[in-house]
């Protein structure tokens, strides 16, 4: 703190007591930013059930490498940063949205383009521009809008998957992945650890 500095960590540290001051990236879903905020912590929403851009983006086995859940620039557009259940005071210790994207099976450039855009276009606006409540948004205008961004995407170089689905040259079949079945879900919370407890207890 003395050289302007603050401790982030990922939500596992709501496990523990939390020093003072100390801000939490709630990745594991929406409990923990909820969590942190109540008790007075700011917080960084980047839940892997909504914004994690590794995710895969469709079901079938056209993707790429699948991981994790079914994500779809959708799915991105209806992504609520500001977790329910705050009072106007609580949410204002939300102090952003983070979409993240790991790359243990993206063997190149190419292949993170294709994983982030154009779901990250979905997630800027999401984070940058006062919006309805998701079921309210107006999907339809935003890919009617996603069409002059997929030409600059063009322009650019950059190999984001097309709205149609992957195109032959980024699919790589016959590699399994590891996607996830149904629904995204949150795990459930810790169980809390008793101040005696020992080791085997």
């Amino acid at each position: 703190a003395a050289r302007g500095r603050r401790m982030i960590g990922w939500d596992e540290i709501l496990d523990g007591p939390l020093p003072p001051g100390a801000a939490v990236s709630s990745w594991r879903g929406h409990r923990g930013g909820r969590i942190a905020a109540r008790a007075g912590h700011d917080v960084v929403m980047c839940p892997e059930q909504h914004v994690y851009l590794d995710h895969r983006q469709a079901p079938g086995e056209d993707e790429p490498v699948p991981i994790g859940y079914v994500r779809t620039l959708a799915d991105v557009y209806r992504f609520e940063p500001v977790p329910d259940g705050l009072t106007a005071e609580e949410a204002r210790h939300v102090l952003g949205a983070q979409a993240n994207v790991w790359t243990e099976v993206t063997e190149d450039a190419g292949r993170v383009d294709y994983q982030v855009f154009p779901r990250l276009a979905a997630f800027a606006e999401v984070a940058w521009s006062p919006l309805p409540a998701p079921a309210e948004r107006d999907l339809a205008d935003f890919e009617r809008r996603m069409g002059a961004h997929y030409r600059r995407l063009d322009a650019l170089g950059v190999a984001y998957r097309p709205p149609g689905g992957p195109r032959p040259w980024q699919r790589r079949p016959g590699v399994p992945g590891r996607p996830f079945a149904g629904p995204p879900v949150e795990p459930e919370p810790p169980a809390p650890v008793r101040a005696d407890a020992r080791p085997g207890a």
